[in-house]
C-alpha cells in the first residue's frame, strides 16, 4: 500500500466526466464551429463541452449525491478525449484554460467535492513539444533519449514518419513493435499520434514528476492514473511519494483491469475495479446481457458472462480476500467507462437490470463511481458510441432512473453499514442471493432476484429481524415469511431487490 488510503474516499460517490461532452459554457469562447451537441458522437469530433459547463451543472451533481468528481484528462491535446497530450502545464483553452480549472476547482471545493484528474504518462501525443523538436531537427535534437527511435535511421539522415499518409492502421501488439519499424519511433499500440515516453531516461522522468507536484499543489484531489503497468513501477512509487509530500490526502488510482493485488503495494490506494463491474453486471442482467455489444469489445468479451446466484457470491468473495482491507475500500467501483460500452446498453436497454446492478454497486464496499449519463438512462455501444453529449433537455431523461440513483447515494451516505467492510453471504439461488452488511449492532441485508422467477431465499435471521419496511427497492418489495429458527424465508419477486434493516 502507499500508507493509509485518504480518509474521505471510503465515503465518496464519485462522477466519471468525460470534459468535451457533458456541458458547455458560453463563458468559453470556441475558435470555430463543433460538432452539433446532440449529433452521433464521433471518433474526432469536438462537442465543446468545458469546465465551466461543469462547473455551472454542479448543482445537478449535488443534488444527485456526488461527493467526487473523475475528470477525463485536461490538458492542452488536439483529440477530444486528450490522451494525446501536448502540453502538460497547461489546461487545454478548448475546456477554459487554467483559469476556468481553478474556478471547478474552488467551487468544488466550496461544496465539500474532491476533483481528482487523469494523469496520462506512459505516452504523450506527437505535438508534446519534446517530441516536436525532434522532428524537426532529427538526429541533432538533444530530447532524442526521451522517446524510443530508430536510431540508426536518424545517424543514417532519415526522418521520422511523425504525420504517415496512412493514419488507419495500427498494429495486434502492445509495445509498439510495428510503429518502431514503420514510423522510426515507438508508439503506444503502435498508434502513430502516441509516441511512448521514455521514463528511464532521469530527464523525463523529473519532468513527468514534477508535472504531477505542480497540479497537487494547484489543488487536485487525487489521480487516476492510465495504463500504469506499462511504465515501470518505481516511477509509481515515486509518484506516490512525491505527491504525498505537497498532499498526503491525495487519492491514487490506477487504471489496471485485472485483479492485481500487486499494485496497491507502494503504487496506488486502489484500482479501477472492472473485475468487480464484470461480476455485478454478469448477475444482475441475466438473460438480458447483449451479447452483440459483449462481443464486439476485447475486454467485455474475455471477462463478462451471465453469472448466478452462488457464482456471483463466489466470485464476490475472492474480488474482497485478493486485496488488503484498505485497498478494497479504496477501489473504484464502476459499471462503466469512456472505455466501455455504457452499462444500459450491456444490459439490452434494459432498465431493471441497471437498477439491480446500481442497487449492487451502492451496496459493496469500495468508492461507487457514475460514468456521465448512466443515471438518466443514456445508451452507447464502444468507443465513439459511449462518449455522446449530456442531453440537458429533460423530456430525454429516464427520471425514474435518476431518482433511483439518487436515492440509493442517499442511502449509502445514510448508512455506514453499506460503506463498510462488513460482508457475508446469507444464501444464494439460481438466480437471487442476500447478503449482510455491516455488523452485529446494524445489520443491513442486501437482495437481489435477477431471475424471471420467484426466488425464495432461507436467512440466518430471526422471523421478526426483517420487519421493518425496506430502505429501498427495485420491483416489488420482497416478503418474510417466518421459517424455523434460526431461519426467516426471504421471497423476491422476479427480477426485484432490495436493501432491508435487520436486528438479530
Amino acid at each position: 500500500m502507499t500508507g493509509a488510503p485518504p480518509s474521505w474516499v471510503r465515503n465518496a460517490v464519485f462522477y466519471q466526466v468525460f470534459p468535451d461532452r457533458f456541458a458547455a459554457s458560453p463563458r468559453v469562447p470556441k475558435p470555430g464551429p463543433m460538432e452539433d451537441w446532440n449529433a452521433p458522437p464521433t471518433v474526432h469530433g469536438f462537442k465543446g463541452g468545458d469546465l465551466l459547463g461543469l462547473t455551472e451543472r454542479l448543482d445537478y451533481l449535488t443534488d444527485l449525491g456526488i461527493s467526487a468528481i473523475y475528470l477525463n484528462p485536461i490538458f492542452s491535446s488536439a483529440a477530444n478525449h486528450r490522451y494525446h497530450t501536448y502540453d502538460y502545464l497547461q489546461v487545454d483553452p478548448l475546456l477554459g484554460g487554467e483559469a476556468a480549472f481553478r474556478e471547478l476547482l474552488d467551487q468544488a471545493h466550496g461544496r465539500g467535492m474532491r476533483v481528482v484528474i487523469d494523469g496520462v504518462f506512459n505516452h504523450s501525443g506527437r505535438g508534446f513539444w519534446p517530441f516536436h523538436h525532434v522532428l524537426e531537427a532529427g538526429r541533432h535534437s538533444p530530447y532524442l533519449d526521451w522517446f524510443h527511435l530508430d536510431r540508426g535511421r536518424l545517424a543514417a539522415g532519415g526522418q521520422l514518419r511523425g504525420y504517415p499518409e496512412q493514419e488507419a492502421w495500427t498494429g495486434a501488439r502492445r509495445g509498439g513493435a510495428r510503429s518502431l519499424e514503420q514510423l522510426g519511433y515507438r508508439a503506444w499500440w503502435d498508434l502513430p499520434a502516441l509516441p511512448q515516453l521514455n521514463i528511464t531516461n532521469p530527464h523525463v522522468r523529473e519532468y513527468l514528476l514534477a508535472v504531477a507536484e505542480h497540479w497537487t499543489a494547484f489543488g487536485v484531489d487525487g489521480w487516476r492514473l492510465d495504463v500504469p503497468e506499462e511504465v515501470e513501477p518505481d516511477f509509481w512509487r515515486e509518484f506516490s511519494q512525491r505527491v504525498r509530500a505537497i498532499n498526503p490526502e491525495t487519492y491514487l488510482v490506477g487504471e489496471v483491469w485485472r485483479v492485481a493485488p500487486e499494485w496497491t503495494a507502494g503504487r496506488f490506494d486502489g484500482l479501477m475495479n472492472y473485475p468487480l463491474a464484470w461480476a455485478i453486471i454478469g448477475f444482475a442482467a441475466g438473460r438480458h446481457l447483449y451479447a452483440g455489444v459483449v462481443g464486439e469489445h476485447h475486454q467485455l468479451r474475455a471477462n463478462l458472462a451471465t453469472l448466478d446466484g452462488a457464482t456471483f457470491v463466489g466470485r464476490l468473495g475472492e474480488l474482497l480476500a485478493a486485496y488488503d482491507a484498505r485497498a478494497v475500500e479504496a477501489h473504484l467501483n464502476l459499471l462503466g467507462s469512456h472505455d466501455t460500452p455504457r452499462l444500459r446498453t450491456v444490459c439490452g436497454g434494459d432498465a431493471r437490470a441497471a437498477r439491480l446492478a446500481i442497487l449492487l454497486q451502492m451496496a459493496l464496499p469500495g468508492a461507487p463511481c457514475v460514468y456521465y449519463g448512466d443515471e438518466i438512462g443514456l445508451e452507447g455501444r464502444s468507443d465513439p458510441g459511449c462518449r455522446g453529449a449530456f442531453p440537458w433537455d429533460e423530456a430525454s431523461w429516464d427520471t425514474g432512473l435518476r431518482s433511483f440513483v439518487r436515492e440509493a447515494i442517499g442511502l449509502r451516505a445514510r448508512e455506514p453499514g453499506l460503506r463498510s467492510l462488513g460482508l457475508r453471504p446469507l444464501d444464494a439461488s439460481d438466480a437471487a442471493c442476500a447478503l449482510a452488511r455491516g455488523d452485529e449492532a446494524d445489520l443491513l441485508v442486501v437482495a437481489v432476484n435477477a431471475g424471471e422467477l420467484i426466488a425464495d431465499l432461507a436467512l440466518q435471521l430471526r422471523p421478526e429481524a426483517l420487519t421493518a419496511p425496506p430502505l429501498l427497492t427495485v420491483g416489488e418489495p420482497p416478503t418474510m415469511v417466518s421459517g424455523d429458527e434460526p431461519h426467516t424465508r426471504l421471497k423476491l419477486a422476479p427480477r426485484s431487490g432490495a436493501v432491508l434493516r435487520a436486528s438479530r
